[in-house]
C-alpha cells in the first residue's frame, strides 16, 4: 500500500503521531502488507514527516530482540512504547526453538569472514553459517532445520517463508505521479471519495484481483485526497488506472480518516482477494 509522507501532520503532538502509524503498521500486519510505500504529498513535503514514518513502521515491524542492535535511542522513538506489538510469525514471544522440523528466524549479523557468519537470532546462543559471506550489522532470514545431527542455519529469502513474514518500507523522494509510473507492471487501485461506488465496480475488482500479481492500494492525506495531490502534477487518476473506488459510499462523517480508509480497505480487499494456499 502506498501512504502520503503527510500522514501524520495534521496531529501536533508526537505522541499521538506514534499511535497513528501503530494503528498503520497493524493493519498492515493484520491483512499481511508486504509493502508499505512512503510518497511525497506535496513539493513542499518535509522528508523528516517521511523519516518518522519509516522509522517507527520498521521499528514495529522488527522482531523484539533485535531492535536495540537496529535502532539507536531517538527522539521520534519516545512513545514506541505505549504501541501494541504486530504479534506476527516472525515476532516469536519466547527464546526458545520452535517446535517442528523446521523454523525461520530474522537475524542481524554480528561477524563475519569470508567463509562463515556469526548471525543473532533471538535464541540462547548466537549461530554460526557457514559458506556465507555476508556484512557485519545485515538483517538476514535464517532457516533453521532440525537434522540427525542436529540443527542446519541457512539463509533464505523472504519470498521463501511459506507464511507471512512482515512488511517492507519504502520511501519515494517523487511526487505520487512519478511514483506510479515506476509501478505500472503493478494493478494499481485508488482510493477516493470521488471514486465508483464499491458495489459498483465489484465483479471488475474481484476480475482484477485474480489477475493481478501484485496490488498496490493508494491512499490519499489528511488534507487531500488523490485527484488533489495528482493534479499538482497536471495528472489525473485515470492516468493511472481505471480502478478508483468509493469505498464509504453515503459517508456519515465529512472525512475519513487515511487510517480508517486503511483498515475498511484492506479489510474489504482481503475478503475479495483469492485465497492463498
Amino acid at each position: 500500500m502506498a501512504i502520503p509522507s503527510s500522514f501524520v501532520s495534521d496531529i501536533p503532538h508526537l505522541r499521538e503521531k506514534t499511535v497513528r502509524v501503530g494503528l498503520l503498521a497493524r493493519a498492515a500486519a493484520i491483512f499481511r502488507v508486504d509493502e508499505i510505500l512512503i510518497y511525497r504529498s506535496t513539493a513542499q513535503a518535509d522528508s523528516k514527516e517521511a523519516r518518522f514514518l519509516k522509522t517507527i513502521l520498521s521499528y514495529l515491524e522488527t522482531p523484539q530482540y533485535l531492535r536495540k542492535r537496529v535502532f539507536p535511542l531517538s527522539q521520534d522513538m519516545q512513545y514506541v512504547g505505549v504501541l501494541p506489538p504486530l504479534r506476527t510469525p516472525h515476532h516469536p514471544i519466547s527464546k526458545a526453538s520452535e517446535n517442528g522440523s523446521t523454523a525461520y528466524r530474522e537475524g542481524i549479523v554480528v561477524a563475519s569472514e569470508k567463509n562463515w557468519a556469526i548471525v543473532e537470532v533471538g535464541l540462547a546462543d548466537e549461530v554460526r553459517l557457514e559458506g556465507s559471506s555476508l556484512r557485519k550489522a545485515t538483517r538476514v532470514t535464517v532457516r533453521i532445520e532440525k537434522t540427525g545431527q542436529g540443527e542446519r542455519f541457512s539463509v533464505v529469502s523472504r519470498e521463501e517463508v511459506p507464511f507471512y513474514w512482515g512488511y517492507n518500507v519504502s520511501v519515494s523522494e517523487r511526487a505520487l505521479g512519478e511514483t506510479l509510473k515506476r509501478r505500472s507492471d503493478e494493478l494499481i487501485i485508488l482510493t477516493s471519495r470521488y471514486g465508483d461506488p464499491l458495489l459498483q465496480r465489484m465483479e471488475d475488482l474481484k476480475r482484477e484481483l485474480s489477475e493481478a500479481s501484485r496490488i498496490l492500494v493508494v491512499f490519499g492525506s489528511p488534507q487531500e485526497g488523490i485527484a488533489e495531490i495528482l493534479s499538482r502534477e497536471r495528472l489525473k487518476p485515470l492516468d493511472f488506472t481505471d480502478i478508483i473506488l468509493n469505498m464509504f459510499p453515503n459517508q456519515g462523517t465529512v472525512t475519513v480518516r487515511t487510517e480508517e480508509a486503511v483498515y475498511a480497505t484492506l479489510g474489504i480487499l482481503n475478503v475479495l482477494e483469492p485465497m492463498q494456499e
